[in-house]
């Protein structure tokens, strides 16, 4: 599990739309390839993405959990190729333009093999998801991350 925390100069509201609006990962996200919604409701949207880092591709479908009173956004792997597959986001106003972002990561592929092959590159994308969020949030709110 990798957990952390850390503040950034953008208001809480604007990071929980920014997580949530997972129709846009495509954008920002370079190791997301591609993504279809199978559904959305205001509080769950279920996802098909299709993932990629450095040879290693593989498709799984989410389902994402969206609480905009308490923000915060909970991701389980619904189908895929994980064992163990869930993020979980919390946003906390600090100031009315800054947040902590608490961010957790957990995964354990199904195979040993493919965890062994594809585990570090995996890792090393997840790892940095923290930062590609807060640099969508620099570019919609028109300042430098």
């Amino acid at each position: 599990m990798h957990r952390e925390v850390r503040i950034v100069p953008y208001p809480a509201e604007l990071m929980y739309r920014v997580v949530s609006d997972v129709e846009q990962y495509p954008q920002f996200l370079p190791w997301v390839l591609g993504l279809r919604v199978k559904s959305r409701s205001e509080t769950t949207v279920i996802a098909e993405m299709m993932v990629g880092y450095k040879g290693f591709r593989e498709k799984y479908t989410s389902r994402v959990q969206l609480d905009a009173a308490a923000l915060a956004v909970d991701v389980t792997q619904a189908e895929g190729p994980f064992r163990t597959l869930e993020n979980h986001w919390r946003f906390v106003p600090t100031a009315p333009d800054a947040c902590e972002v608490h961010f957790a990561i957990a995964f354990e592929f199904r195979n040993r093999l493919l965890g062994a092959v594809a585990g570090a590159a995996f890792e090393k994308a997840m790892m940095r998801m923290t930062e590609a969020f807060e640099a969508r949030a620099a570019a919609l709110s028109g300042t430098a991350a």
